[in-house]
């Protein structure tokens, strides 16, 4: 009998259960002796980090700095380095943008993010002016380091 029990049995215990679950640790009441349950909220809190920030502080400042002084830089590619800081701005304000929408942040006038609401077309149209003026002015100043 003790031969065909030892060869059921595996590394770790018996195959199967026979009455289903078996118990082996604290009833509930055991567990919460201190008193009542106390629940708490286990999502982060929506805020950007400073390792978030960080790279988009500091790869703004450096496109600034390449866009607002191209003539420092000796030689002729002073159109070319203004570009390319006029480009290291806008990928810093993209994914600075990006970052502050997975947290929940959204621009001011627009509603929030899953809320179901439409954003009203002044807001949106301000914003699309806004964006056309400050390309127009780049793209004006780039040109006339040429």
């Amino acid at each position: 009998m003790e031969a065909e029990a030892e060869e059921r049995l595996a590394d770790d215990g018996p195959d199967e259960a026979t009455d289903g679950v078996t118990e082996d640790g604290p009833a509930p009441e055991e567990m919460y002796t201190g008193g009542p349950e106390v629940e708490v909220e286990l999502r982060p809190q929506r805020r950007l980090r400073i390792w978030q920030l960080a790279p988009i502080v500091g790869l703004s400042a450096v496109g600034s700095l390449m866009f607002a002084f191209p003539l420092a830089f000796d030689g002729d590619s002073g159109a070319v380095i203004a570009m390319l800081g006029l480009l290291i701005c806008c990928c810093a304000a993209g994914w600075g943008m990006m970052a502050a929408r997975r947290v929940g942040y959204t621009w001011p006038g627009l509603p929030p993010r899953g809320s179901g609401r439409r954003p009203d077309w002044r807001v949106v149209l301000g914003y699309a002016l806004l964006v056309a003026v400050v390309a127009v002015l780049a793209v004006w100043r780039v040109a006339r380091l040429r």
